[in-house]
């Protein structure tokens, strides 16, 4: 039986996937070996058939769940991710302070460690829920210090060996277990005294430990800016006294503040309850079709589809992206997924290395609101809103395809105006070939028959993921015992990223219930928007994409979500609308300079100027800007409305959108003069509103502006 190679065994774009496939991890993932590899891989697997096993078979309490789901997340992601990048670099003699920093760091963590134990020991032994009181009190200040002397150690000694967890990160994986073992056993009292003035002085040393552990992960999984813009929402928790105007509040003491934002109305919130539950499943999805070859098909369906046509690896981007967006959704996890495959034929073909890595960074981010996954923004809209899981997919549908539209349309009238070819069909895959297994595609179809035939969303990933399975003894990839241990592995790798970024995140949302800072500025918004709903929505595009450019799209949502979408609404504007608007634009952050995360992404692998890939990947996205607007002004295209006017609104914005990118490329059938190009801007502005008058307007600019661009370029052939 044929495999998923076997459209071109020796085409080009096979040895590439192979070479991508045996490069070594970069960055400060640590690369192990030998019995190393095997604990880390156990303990990886452990974490991912965890999660799978409460999901499906053995219920747990919530709190102690997302606990779990956090504590693990923060240990493993201290043993893999350095605090530094690893080079390989052999670690030189310590030095005396080097020594004395990691001793007091081992000796405060282990002790504090140690009270833990005791606490639970009891528990066990004596099956009493009473702890010895002098193991709670006096656990809290050691353990504090210890992790924090570690995370110093980490900066200031770095150990860049690749093969081996540092000392300081053992002693950050202890501290994140005491510290979370310490809120599981409080649970049921935390419940009721966090945030309260009865909050105990453990209840606060244990969360502020929790606090800086998952700062200083964020910190190497997603940069630093998501930590700094956490920080000044802590630091204004307490410096609220001595603020002025809309942002003065009363100021909360360190024990109120530290023992409430480590309860569900912080870090164990909606951000953790969604991480712990579908994304993490959605990824171990992922994972079982990338060790399974199938996600691997889909990007060799796209490149038999469109490698052929002019730009051709351009527009493979944009339909792989869609596919993978399907079950990826992360702006850089697409961009690294098939860009490793697509920009190095992009530049093949003829494109700069900052337009190949533009292109697929545009395209990439569209995964994020590509139905159904959506990049988990559906669970987090979901849990956020009330609205039915289904319902947000459904609206997710039109508003996608023109995302991806728009980007196609873009790299299609590129390839027109610079004369890119496509990639012989002698090195693409046979489309033949892959069409008799068509099979390889059951796993995606079961996952949106189940969804829309009314099951849960876990038992929907679950049934997905077995089909991957079962699908792959089709193949001569078959899923063994060893493919589903790699599968288990790769998915918790995968999921500690958003493990990090969903805490941090849960800190901001946190400070913003525990402070009301969210509807006073709610308020402030609703003020300067002086009851006109397009400024308040201009607004929130802004704070959107500011927050978006700062930290991840699935924390800068439920950030924004949180602090603007009830102004919005209470303007009016239906909260599907509304949140739908502030996710859009959140995505379209990731393209958004000066910090682009899925751009810098794909200078990386472009070997481009990171600034100059984002200002062009922004270029290459601006005309999907105007899609929000198109679902506010009508909602036929979140499909509210009759089969007519959807397919009205659907055909306008295909035609406003591909006038916008026509402007902004200046090519129309031939070289565009800055006349025709502010006619083409005019008459795709005018599709926005989705009326039938407005939509006249736009088709007689268009096709004014055809007759004089047709006369202009025929005039310019004749003086040739």
């Amino acid at each position: 039986m044929p495999s998923a190679h076997d459209g071109n065994p020796s085409s080009s774009i096979e040895a590439q996937a192979s070479k991508v496939d045996e490069e070594p991890a970069a960055g400060n993932q640590r690369i192990f070996s030998g019995t190393s590899h095997w604990m880390i891989a156990s303990a990886c697997v452990a974490y991912s058939a965890f999660h799978l096993l409460v999901l499906n078979v053995w219920p747990l309490e919530t709190w102690a769940f997302r606990l779990s789901h956090l504590g693990g997340g923060l240990v493993l992601g201290f043993l893999i991710f350095a605090a530094n990048t690893t080079d390989g670099t052999a670690a030189g003699r310590r030095s005396i302070l080097d020594r004395l920093t990691l001793a007091l760091a081992a000796a405060g963590t282990l002790y504090g460690f140690a009270m833990i134990a005791v606490i639970w020991g009891n528990w066990f032994l004596q099956q009493s829920a009473i702890p010895p009181s002098w193991a709670v009190k006096s656990f809290g200040i050691p353990l504090f210090g210890g992790a924090a002397l570690a995370i110093v150690h980490g900066w200031i000694f770095p150990d860049r060996r690749r093969g081996r967890t540092s000392p300081a990160d053992i002693l950050l994986a202890i501290a994140s277990a005491a510290a979370v073992g310490y809120v599981i056993f409080f649970a049921r009292q935390l419940q009721l005294r966090a945030g309260m003035p009865i909050a105990q002085p453990a209840d606060m040393w244990a969360a502020m430990t929790g606090v800086i552990l998952i700062a200083e992960l964020t910190r190497r999984l997603a940069g630093l800016a998501l930590v700094i813009i956490a920080g000044v929402f802590v630091a204004y928790a307490f410096l609220g006294p001595w603020l002025p105007g809309v942002l003065e509040h009363r100021g909360y003491d360190a024990k109120r503040f530290f023992s409430y934002i480590f309860t569900d109305n912080g870090i164990l919130g909606a951000p953790i309850a969604i991480s712990s539950t579908y994304i993490i499943l959605f990824v171990i999805f992922a994972a079982f079709l990338q060790a399974s070859k199938v996600g691997e098909y889909f990007v060799n369906v796209a490149f038999a589809v469109a490698g052929h046509r002019r730009g051709g690896p351009a527009k493979v981007a944009v339909f792989a992206s869609g596919l993978m967006g399907m079950i990826n959704g992360t702006s850089a996890g697409n961009v690294v997924a098939t860009g490793s495959l697509t920009i190095p034929l992009m530049k093949r073909v003829g494109y700069r290395p900052q337009t190949a890595a533009s292109v697929e960074a545009a395209a990439s981010t569209g995964g994020q609101i590509m139905p159904p996954i959506m990049g988990a923004g559906a669970f987090i809209m979901a849990e956020i809103t009330g609205i039915p899981y289904l319902e947000i997919v459904y609206a997710a549908i039109i508003p996608a395809i023109i995302y991806f539209m728009s980007v196609y349309f873009m790299v299609d009238i590129a390839a027109q105006k610079f004369n890119m070819t496509g990639l012989p069909r002698s090195e693409l895959p046979k489309l033949g070939l892959l069409l008799r297994q068509i099979y390889l595609f059951t796993p995606i179809v079961v996952l949106i028959y189940a969804l829309f035939a009314g099951y849960s969303v876990i038992r929907c990933g679950t049934l997905a993921m077995i089909t991957a399975a079962v699908v792959s003894w089709l193949t001569p990839h078959r899923m063994g015992p060893k493919q589903f241990f790699v599968a288990l592995e790769l998915g918790a790798r995968m999921t500690l990223q958003l493990v990090a970024v969903c805490a941090a995140a849960g800190i901001i949302v946190g400070v913003i219930a525990l402070t009301g800072i969210g509807s006073r500025f709610s308020a402030v918004l609703l003020g300067l928007a002086d009851q006109s709903q397009i400024l308040a929505l201009f607004f929130a595009m802004c704070v959107s994409i500011v927050l978006g450019m700062g930290m991840p799209t699935t924390a800068a949502y439920a950030v924004a979500a949180s602090v603007i979408a009830p102004g919005i609404i209470n303007l009016g504007v239906e909260p599907l609308t509304a949140h739908f608007f502030i996710f859009y634009f959140a995505v379209i952050s990731a393209i958004t300079p000066p910090v682009a995360l899925a751009a810098y992404a794909g200078a990386a692998l472009a070997g481009s100027d990171p600034m100059k890939t984002s200002m062009e990947s922004f270029k290459i996205g601006l005309a999907a800007f105007i899609v929000p607007y198109m679902f506010f002004y009508s909602d036929a295209m979140l499909l509210d409305g009759g089969p007519l006017e959807i397919l009205h609104v659907t055909v306008t914005a295909m035609i406003g959108v591909y006038l916008l990118s026509a402007a902004v490329q200046g090519w129309f059938f031939g070289k565009a003069s800055a006349a025709v190009r502010v006619g083409l801007l005019l008459g795709g502005l005018s599709m926005i509103e989705g009326g039938w008058l407005t939509d006249l307007i736009g088709v007689t600019l268009a096709i004014c502006t055809y007759l004089v661009q047709k006369f202009a370029v025929k005039h310019q052939s004749a003086r040739l």
